[in-house]
């Protein structure tokens, strides 16, 4: 089966996943508009509180976009026939890459970046116990996302903010994946 012949750009990805990201302010669209939708204006009211809110979501946001991001380049590049996933070696090294720039890129410490990295690897292994049952757009997904998020956000409506995060997960793996197709196409320079 044939590969990528280089793997993607794992810094350029992780640079530019974190700036759509913030650019695109999902998360504050999110949380705003099940603000109003809702009537919930109390979580609004304290700034502080706010800001910490925002930020866990953020956080959340990218760990999503992250498994994403991590499942599109190890299908392999789009716009061919017959995508040809990444071998075994090459994604666990992408991974390893994209990781170690994603935590730079953040300025995370260490102890930041291996509780992201266990967060990722929670995310993970929900996901591979879901497997069999696919998401439909007119459901609630069956995602750790939606799940954190709307207890985070609003635990005495859930179902209502499970609605709200699965619509800003669908954002959130649409803006991956615009930033995989766009960014993958700039092969990773092998080291000489």
């Amino acid at each position: 089966m044939p590969a990528y012949s280089t793997p993607p750009n794992a810094a350029e990805l992780a640079a530019q996943l974190t700036q759509a990201l913030a650019q695109e302010r999902i998360v504050q669209r999110f949380v705003d508009s099940y603000v109003v939708e809702n009537g919930r204006h109390a979580l609004q009211v304290h700034a502080p509180l706010y800001r910490d809110l925002i930020t866990l979501l953020q956080r959340e946001s990218l760990i999503a976009a992250t498994i994403s991001l991590l499942e599109n380049v190890n299908a392999g590049p789009k716009g061919t026939k017959k995508p040809a996933p990444l071998t075994r070696k090459d994604a666990t090294l992408f991974r390893r890459k994209f990781l170690s720039s994603l935590a730079r890129e953040k300025n995370w410490n260490a102890g930041d970046a291996l509780d992201f990295q266990n967060d990722l690897q929670i995310y993970e292994g929900i996901l591979s116990r879901n497997t069999g049952r696919g998401r439909k757009p007119f459901e609630s997904a069956h995602h750790p996302f939606v799940d954190r998020c709307a207890f985070v956000l609003d635990s005495s409506f859930m179902e209502k903010a499970r609605v709200a995060a699965t619509r800003a997960l669908m954002e959130i793996e649409d803006l991956a994946a615009h930033v995989t197709d766009r960014t993958a196409a700039q092969p990773e320079a092998k080291p000489r």
